[in-house]
């Protein structure tokens, strides 16, 4: 079955990168067609202006839709092998023209637009098995200075389940023993506690803290 959820989890599509890779404007999104195996399949892909793609697979010779690539526990190798063509082109097709939104609360997005501005750094995801997961490091150094998480509010000590954006930064030990209070400021998580502090990104820290915290964590991050 096609994978369409797990090919393009956590990405939001370039419409301009769309439009440079074949992608027509129609009404309500986006489309194209490819050929699979030799011509004798066809693929439609559709990207709605909102983001959700949606794939369709025809049989060239007979002009009908080929749902087997749809149905959960279809076997055989043939139905495997035209999934693997609609997969490989589908994952082309995110990697070239879908970019990457895994932190999306405003804070997240202002502090990796800082950081971008300012030291021209990007995000790095550097784990496939957490996804959630990225850092920021200086490039002279190769140091870290900031890394964002995402968990559950539990992790930090705070009521309720739901799932929060967090940002890990330096600090020197004084400094953390005195403003980790496990309201605004909490031990690092998942980072040595003596040298690192975690904030939630929900406005419990204002963002102009937050960027001059980044400054002076990029300061610790550099080379000893």
């Amino acid at each position: 079955m096609i994978d369409t959820l797990a090919i393009f989890k956590n990405r939001v599509p370039d419409f301009n990168r769309l439009l440079a890779n074949g992608f027509a404007k129609s009404d309500g999104g986006y489309q194209n067609s490819y050929e699979l195996l030799n011509g004798e399949f066809e693929m439609e892909i559709f990207v709605s202006d909102a983001g959700k793609v949606s794939v369709k697979v025809f049989d060239a010779f007979l002009r009908e839709e080929y749902v087997l690539v749809h149905m959960p526990g279809a076997g055989g190798g043939f139905v495997g092998t035209v999934t693997a063509a609609c997969e490989e082109v589908l994952v082309k097709i995110a990697e070239r023209c879908f970019y990457y939104e895994v932190f999306k609360t405003e804070q997240a997005k202002q502090i990796m637009e800082y950081a971008e501005k300012t030291y021209g750094d990007e995000l790095e995801f550097l784990w496939s098995k957490l996804p959630d997961n990225a850092i920021l490091r200086r490039k002279d150094t190769q140091k870290w200075y900031a890394a964002f998480l995402k968990v559950p509010k539990t992790k930090l000590g705070l009521d309720g389940s739901e799932i929060v954006e967090i940002l890990d930064l330096r600090a020197l030990p004084e400094e953390i023993e005195q403003i980790v209070d496990g309201k605004r400021f909490f031990g690092g998580y998942h980072m040595n506690k003596k040298h690192w502090y975690t904030i939630c990104l929900n406005g419990s820290v204002p963002i102009c803290e937050i960027l001059s915290r980044i400054d002076a964590s990029y300061q610790l991050a550099k080379k000893k």
